[in-house]
C-alpha cells in the first residue's frame, strides 16, 4: 500500500498544530509523522485530541494505555514501564502520547500516530502512536500509546500540542490505501 502526502503543518513557536481538513473517506488509515518536535517549555506532555465530524471541540471520549522503555543517558537507570499517569479510561483530555519532554537545544521528541478507519460510522475508532524522545531529565524514551476514540461517529479533525507553551513542529499527514 502507497503512502500519500496529505499536508504538511509546520509551526514556529505556536500553540497547537490543527489538522482541519483533509480526513475523509478517502482512506481508511492516517498516518501523522512527528518531526523534531520541541516545546518552547521544559518538562511538558505531547498529547492529541479529536473531533467528531460537525462537532465542536477537540474533546472526544477516549480510553487507552501507555508505557515506556528508557534509558539514562549515564547509564545509570534502564526499564520497561507501565505509565500510569498517562492513560485515560473514558475521558475527554488531551491524550498524552509523549510525557515530560525537555526544551533544550538537544531535547525533543519524533514519531508516528496511526488513526484507522476514522470515517466509519459503525466502529469506534482506533488509534496508536510511538515517540521517541529525549527526556527532560537527560534520557532517552521509546513511548507506546494505544487506544480507542469511544464514538461511531466519523472523525475529521486532529490537534497535537504540549500540556503547557508552544512548540515548533514539523507534522506531516499521509493517507494509506
Amino acid at each position: 500500500m502507497a503512502m500519500t502526502l496529505i499536508t504538511t503543518n509546520t509551526s514556529s513557536n505556536a500553540a497547537s498544530s490543527s489538522f482541519t481538513s483533509g480526513i475523509d473517506s478517502t482512506y481508511k488509515l492516517y498516518i501523522f509523522k512527528f518531526i523534531d518536535i520541541n516545546p518552547a517549555t521544559d518538562n511538558v506532555h505531547f498529547s492529541c485530541q479529536f473531533n467528531e465530524s460537525g462537532g465542536s471541540g477537540f474533546n472526544e471520549t477516549i480510553t487507552s494505555t501507555v508505557f515506556r522503555s528508557y534509558h539514562e543517558e549515564d547509564d545509570s537507570a534502564a526499564t520497561l514501564a507501565y505509565d500510569t499517569g498517562a492513560d485515560q479510561a473514558q475521558g475527554t483530555s488531551y491524550q498524552h502520547i509523549c510525557g515530560n519532554v525537555g526544551n533544550g537545544a538537544d531535547e525533543c521528541c519524533a514519531g508516528t500516530l496511526w488513526l484507522f478507519n476514522p470515517s466509519n460510522t459503525t466502529y469506534v475508532k482506533h488509534f496508536y502512536s510511538r515517540i521517541n524522545k529525549y527526556h527532560a531529565g537527560d534520557s532517552m524514551m521509546d513511548v507506546f500509546t494505544a487506544g480507542y476514540i469511544n464514538t461511531t461517529s466519523a472523525i475529521d479533525e486532529v490537534d497535537f500540542k504540549f500540556s503547557s507553551g508552544n512548540m515548533d513542529a514539523v507534522i506531516k499527514m499521509y493517507g494509506v490505501g
